[in-house]
Parts: C-alpha cells; sequence; structure tokens
C-alpha cells in the first residue's frame, strides 16, 4: 500500500534518492593519438581500436558529409 505523501520523512526520500545521482562517464586515452576516447570505442579522431586500425582517419567528417550531401 502506498504510504501518504506527508508521512515520509524528508530524510527517508533523500536517503532513497542517495543513489540516483549521475556518474561521471570514465574516458581512456587513445594509444595512438593520445585523444580522451570512451572505454571499449574506436578512436573518432584516428579510427584505432585496441592499436589496430579499424576505420580510415578522419571517418567522422566522411560521415557527416555523405550525411550533408544526401540531404540536399
Amino acid at each position: 500500500m502506498p504510504v501518504p505523501y506527508r508521512r515520509k520523512s524528508a530524510s527517508r526520500a533523500r536517503m532513497r534518492r542517495s543513489h540516483d545521482a549521475l556518474k561521471a562517464v570514465g574516458s581512456t586515452i587513445c594509444s595512438n593519438c593520445g585523444e580522451p576516447v570512451l572505454p571499449h570505442h574506436v578512436c573518432r579522431a584516428c579510427g584505432f581500436y585496441k592499436g589496430e586500425q579499424v576505420i580510415g582517419a578522419g571517418a567522422d567528417a566522411n560521415v557527416e558529409e555523405e550525411a550533408e550531401a544526401a540531404a540536399e
């Protein structure tokens, strides 16, 4: 059964919400170019993942250009 709003003390409500805060996103440094990278993601600057070239350098820019061209 639900409890009326005012029957729950502010302290109880705050203790319940103590785990609701956002956590900071961790990041690592790319071993190839030194840019910050999300863990387990391909580096957006150089295209390397775990020391191997996975996608071409500057692939971000190419995808954005293709999207713009398709929109026109």
